[in-house]
């Protein structure tokens, strides 16, 4: 609401004039007191008269002290606008006003890190009220040198990020990070980590975007302890995991090290404990895959079933490479199709991403398509069969891995393949998404943009991502 001050209670400037008028007041004031008390002194009825005056005085004054308290004004009812020009004069100053403010607002999440004082909070908050945004959740992270505070925001849609940052540092913030927030950021953190347990527990892929979801925006890679020609990597973290900055390195329960980057921002000592938690949650739960299925049927009749595919189904997947053609190998895995089966287990991992298999009617393997998580980027990859291609299977199992990279939060995919490879294109182009397509010595990466990206976020350091042709 508007504040409007009455005018009775406004400050008037101060005259000469005013003065003169009080000196008159008072002198007649005394006059009259004067002859009231020479005629009551020297009158018959003097003392009773003084004692008759004391006593209505005092029921007077006790009238005024009942009737203040009943229909008076209290004194924490005062207006804002009486206060001492301070705190409340500077909101008053630089908040807009409900009626002029603009109705379209935006969610921001932001981070910053302030010094461990009394009133730092409060600055932010201070400069956080002048623009206008509101304060929708708090979190602190407690450091050994200051304290991380993380708000979620709803701020006018004509505020700009980088103006609210500016604010947020001339405050005394610093390390300030923000991004675009959307309506599942409402949910209060622990219901949050709950959520996300929940989905751990469901499906070992899971593991990989729950900490995304967790952490923000990040980089999550899973660094095997023996590399595909079966020499020792060196990936090693201990049981408490490591924490070093922007970097936290937790034991993989599959093997190796599941390392997390985020080059934004350090990670705080209670973001590390969560994600060893889901860590740790993952390990003991062991392998698990959810166990639907969908049993489809192709044009010249034949019945299909399309199913989550795990590490178990590797030898079936052997068999199926043997089948395959040489010519069909190569568009697959680019490389000597005598190695193929190396990338077997890694590519069945749900440590990886998520698998799809196809099979007959009588159980044969005969194509797997693969979503997997490469860092802040999401690949897709398909083989099928010789004998059961141009059935309509790859675009099935694309259709599928783009909608579950869609339930993963993924704002695009890509799939690197041949530029001859006019069958894993059409089926791309199938999709009727954006596609972007870039080559390079004959390989053809073609990414697909499945939903609008939200502004990047940015703060005291950029944000480096890695070109997808450079792979």
């Amino acid at each position: 609401m508007t504040d409007v001050t009455p005018s009775k209670s406004a400050r008037r400037p101060h005259h000469w004039r005013r003065d003169l008028v009080e000196l008159a007041a008072l002198f007649t004031a005394v006059a009259v007191a004067d002859a009231v008390a020479n005629m009551i002194v020297h009158g018959p009825d003097g003392p009773i008269l003084l004692v008759a005056s004391a006593i209505a005085l005092a029921i007077t004054a006790g009238f005024h002290t009942w009737w203040s308290r009943h229909h008076g004004a209290h004194p924490l009812d005062a207006h804002p606008a009486d206060a001492p020009s301070g705190e409340w004069g500077d909101l008053r100053a630089g908040a807009e006003t409900d009626d002029e403010a603009d109705s379209a607002t935006a969610l921001w999440r932001m981070r910053a890190t302030v010094r461990d004082a009394p009133g730092s909070l409060a600055a932010l908050c201070t400069v956080l009220a002048r623009r206008g945004v509101d304060i929708l959740t708090l979190q602190t992270h407690p450091l050994a040198t200051g304290t991380v505070d993380e708000f979620l925001l709803r701020a006018p849609a004509s505020l700009p990020a980088r103006r609210l940052t500016d604010e947020i540092s001339r405050a005394g913030g610093s390390d300030i990070w923000i991004e675009r927030a959307d309506a599942h950021e409402l949910v209060d953190a622990p219901t949050r980590v709950l959520g996300l347990a929940t989905r751990t527990a469901l499906d070992a892929a899971e593991l990989p975007l729950a900490l995304r979801q967790l952490l923000g925006r990040c980089t999550i890679h899973s660094l095997p302890a023996v590399s595909l020609t079966g020499r020792p990597t060196g990936e090693y973290a201990p049981v408490e995991g490591i924490l070093e900055g922007t970097t936290m390195r937790m034991r993989d329960p599959n093997g190796g090290v599941i390392s997390v980057e985020r080059h934004h921002l350090p990670f705080t000592p209670a973001e590390f404990a969560r994600a060893r938690a889901l860590v740790e949650l993952d390990a003991r739960l062991g392998p698990r895959v959810p166990r639907g299925r969908d049993v489809l049927t192709l044009p010249e009749g034949n019945a299909i079933t399309v199913r989550r595919a795990d590490q178990s189904d590797v030898d079936a997947a052997s068999a199926m490479h043997e089948r395959c053609s040489e010519h069909t190998l190569g568009l697959r895995y680019h490389g000597p199709v005598d190695d193929t089966d190396r990338y077997l287990d890694h590519l069945l991992s749900p440590r990886h991403g998520r698998t799809l298999k196809v099979q007959t009617a009588s159980g044969r393997l005969v194509a797997l398509g693969h979503l997997l998580w490469d860092g802040d980027e999401t690949e897709v990859a398909l083989i099928v069969e010789d004998a059961w291609q141009r059935r309509g299977i790859g675009s099935e199992l694309l259709g599928r891995l783009i909608a579950l990279a869609v339930e993963a939060g993924s704002t695009s995919v890509y799939a690197v393949t041949q530029a001859s490879n006019t069958g894993m294109v059409a089926a791309m182009r199938g999709l009727g998404l954006p596609l972007d397509y870039q080559i390079e010595g004959g390989t053809l990466v073609v990414t697909a943009r499945l939903k609008g990206t939200d502004e990047a976020p940015y703060g005291t350091q950029e944000i480096a991502l890695r070109d997808q042709a450079g792979r």
